[in-house]
């Protein structure tokens, strides 16, 4: 698929079939979220890769709608805190920036081979922490069912460029 037409059609999808994903596809999913850019290539991320079956009511205790749990599996984006690039003039930390690109790729590469994923950042984070043992210094950032589409995708909705872009200056 061109690339203008993927990030065209890609959207968040709410509805999955239960059939499994592809060892294949999942690995290039995972490939195009190890290949992202990070600031100064440090990736302070990890990947975790949930399957959701007979662990659905567990998984609900992160993100509550019925739906994060019908793909067959879910993947979590955490960022290390520590191991990501710090700007000098103000102590800026790029690590939620970093896993938002990462997430970015798995998500488009996803899109492309004909997956649904839904970006859920609205998610219980305590939760998160206990449900998927995370260490203190690991942070979830970002999670997304990874399936079939159960359904077509409804329309996109956008802003028009005219709302979002300026030139030369505010």
């Amino acid at each position: 698929m061109e690339y203008s037409e993927l990030i065209a059609s890609r959207t968040s999808i709410r509805a999955y079939r239960p059939d499994p994903i592809e060892a294949g596809l999942l690995q290039q999913v995972l490939e195009a979220a190890r290949l992202a850019p990070t600031a100064a290539n440090r990736q302070p991320f990890q990947l975790i890769v949930i399957h959701t079956a007979g662990r659905e009511a567990e998984l609900r205790r992160i993100y509550s709608r019925a739906w994060f749990t019908q793909a067959p599996l879910i993947i979590a984006v955490c960022a290390l805190s520590s191991q990501a690039w710090v700007r000098e003039s103000d102590r800026f930390n790029a690590r939620l920036i970093d896993a938002a690109i990462v997430a970015d790729h798995l998500i488009l590469a996803a899109a492309n081979l004909g997956l649904g994923t839904c970006w859920i950042a609205a998610f219980n984070v305590e939760a998160a922490r206990s449900v998927l043992r995370l260490p203190a210094e690991v942070e979830p950032v970002i999670f997304t069912p990874l399936g079939v589409p159960a359904e077509p995708p409804g329309p996109k909705l956008r802003k028009p460029l005219t709302e979002l872009v300026r030139y030369e200056h505010w």
